[in-house]
């Protein structure tokens, strides 16, 4: 019967701790902003100046250019 009530008791205190969660939220909301317009300089091609969303997609497109294999191979002779 002590095994029961332990048991019972022990239930409605882990029920009751999960109800006590408190909200996962970011300390300050920020949008987000253009990828062409970062300033961070850690990850910036040489040459590329912030703001420049054409010079951004044409580095896009060579970066996805140099890791296709197909361009890269030799030509195979017949």
């Amino acid at each position: 019967m002590t095994t029961r009530i332990t048991g019972a008791l022990l239930g409605l205190a882990l029920l009751l701790g999960a109800c006590g969660e408190k909200p996962q939220t970011a300390s300050a909301r920020k949008s987000d902003g253009k990828p062409w317009e970062s300033t961070s300089g850690a990850y910036l091609a040489e040459g590329w100046k912030a703001g420049d969303q054409a010079a951004w997609e044409q580095q896009l497109r060579q970066r996805a250019q140099n890791q296709n294999e197909y361009s890269r191979a030799p030509a195979q002779p017949q």
